[in-house]
C-alpha cells in the first residue's frame, strides 16, 4: 500500500546522479535517505532506518563541506597548491 514511498525514494536517489555539483547531488541523496527513513518507520524496519540515518548524515555533512572552498588542504589540487606558493 505505501510502497510508493520506497519507489519515490529510489527515483529520488537515482536522479541525484544527474546533478553536476557535488553539493547538490549529496543534498538530493540526503532527501532520498529521509524518504527511506520514513518508509522504514512505516514498515517497522530498523535496519532501513539506521542505514539511511547514516547516509543522510554523511550526505548532509559532505554537502556542507563541498560548499566551502578548499584552501591548500587535502581537497586542493596540485595546481592550486602550486599557485598559492
Amino acid at each position: 500500500m505505501l510502497d510508493w514511498i520506497g519507489w519515490v525514494a529510489t527515483a529520488t536517489f537515482a536522479s541525484s546522479y544527474f546533478f553536476q555539483k557535488p553539493a547538490v547531488l549529496r543534498r538530493i541523496q540526503a532527501l532520498a535517505a529521509v524518504l527511506w527513513i520514513s518508509y522504514g518507520v512505516i514498515i517497522h524496519a530498523l535496519p532501513v532506518i539506521v542505514a539511511n540515518v547514516v547516509v543522510a548524515a554523511v550526505a548532509i555533512f559532505s554537502s556542507l563541506r563541498a560548499d566551502k572552498p578548499s584552501v591548500g588542504g587535502m581537497g586542493s589540487t596540485i595546481a592550486e597548491s602550486e599557485s598559492q606558493s
